[in-house]
């Protein structure tokens, strides 16, 4: 009996000091997964100051809008507040010493919004009048009178920025070798080196850049002749594309005049855009668009005729219907000319929102009667 009272004295201590043990233990268990979460999301140390904005590479997409161009607004200061309030740890000292960001002079600009117009003066017999001068015009902004015109110049010497749209779509396969010829004639006429420069786009049911901005035409003839014809048609596309993202991304260091030489029937079966959408891309651009139609039916217009018009007529280029195909060549021998015609001004519309609205435009031709003054009917305000 001694014995056995002995055992059961040894196995009560031994059990005591089990359950000792586990309890002990339970501090070396993994933490509660909400334990986890907060000492992942204890503060950490503050990190290093972001450098000046002027360090981050600039872009160009604010340009996808024409019209009067504004230098980019500083950030707001609820913008910066806000940035104060997210960066209070790392910014709550800030050294009395540190030299400020480079680009704090950029932050002090103004917005000038000027409205750049190219137009052309005709008499009554459709002959170009070149001679006439800044007292001979008058503007109306939204039919309201501007009040002084800037600038005036005739256009004789300004560079040109040329986007050279051939159809090459299965529709004018039958002609399609007399309009290259014609439009690489009217290339080698109009471009000149160290001055001008063109790029050639054909399409049909996409657009295809076979050769981009240069000012040599012998490159240009080259891009002219690779255009193989194919496929449906989508102009509407091509004219956006051509406008969007050739002419309004082409840098220019002075004033310039850009235009669209359109060769085409003016059917299209494929595109995503509309037609109207094409015209105000083109006339956000400042693009003047020049259309030849390839429907060679001796005089009788068709449906893609009056395509081609409405887009001239926005823009404030013209419509050529050639009678026969020799007609196509002296096309191009009229815009050549006109190019080499046109008078631009710049004014400052009264009282311009930022809204991205679109104003209309009429230049009025002074103390000539019988003259016929033609430029694109409008333009798109800037949205910031």
């Amino acid at each position: 009996m001694k014995f056995r009272g002995i055992i059961l004295l040894l196995g009560s201590i031994l059990f005591v000091a089990a359950v000792f043990a586990q309890n002990s233990g339970s501090d070396d268990l993994p933490s509660a997964p909400s334990a986890v979460q907060q000492e992942r999301t204890r503060p950490k140390p503050p990190p290093p100051a972001a450098p000046p904005a002027s360090a981050a590479p600039r872009t160009s997409t604010t340009s996808a809008e024409a019209g009067p161009q504004t230098t980019p607004p500083a950030e707001s200061p609820a913008a910066k507040s806000g940035a104060a309030q997210a960066n209070s740890s790392s910014q709550g000292k800030a050294d009395p010493n540190s030299n400020p960001p480079e680009d704090a002079a950029t932050t002090i600009t103004k917005t000038v919004n000027e409205v750049n117009v190219v137009f052309t003066v005709t008499d009554r017999h459709g002959r170009y009048v070149k001679n006439l001068a800044k007292a001979d015009f008058s503007v109306l902004d939204d039919s309201r009178p501007v009040e002084q015109i800037r600038s005036f110049h005739s256009e004789t010497d300004l560079p040109l920025q040329v986007g050279l749209m051939v159809d090459a779509s299965n529709s004018v396969r039958d002609r399609f070798k007399f309009e290259q010829e014609s439009a690489i004639e009217f290339l080698n006429q109009t471009v000149r080196p160290r001055y001008d420069k063109a790029f050639v786009v054909g399409f049909d049911v996409t657009p295809e850049v076979t050769q981009d901005f240069t000012d040599n035409t012998e490159a240009l003839s080259r891009g002219v002749r690779a255009l193989r014809p194919g496929g449906g048609t989508a102009m509407y596309d091509a004219l956006y594309f051509a406008c969007r993202d050739k002419l309004l991304k082409e840098q220019q260091s002075g004033t310039v005049r850009r235009a669209i030489i359109l060769l085409s029937d003016g059917d299209d079966n494929m595109s995503h855009v509309t037609r109207e959408e094409a015209i105000e891309m083109a006339q956000r651009a400042g693009v003047i668009v020049y259309s030849i139609s390839t429907n060679i039916t001796g005089g009788a217009r068709r449906g893609g005729d009056k395509v081609l018009e409405r887009i001239a007529d926005a823009t404030g280029g013209r419509a050529f219907f050639p009678f026969q195909l020799n007609d196509v060549a002296n096309a191009f021998v009229e815009i050549q000319d006109e190019l080499r015609s046109q008078y631009a001004l710049s004014y400052n519309p009264a009282n311009l929102r930022n809204d991205g609205r679109y104003h209309t435009i009429e230049i009025l031709a002074q103390n000539h009667k019988g003259l016929r003054v033609r430029s694109r009917r409008g333009y798109y305000a800037p949205t910031q």
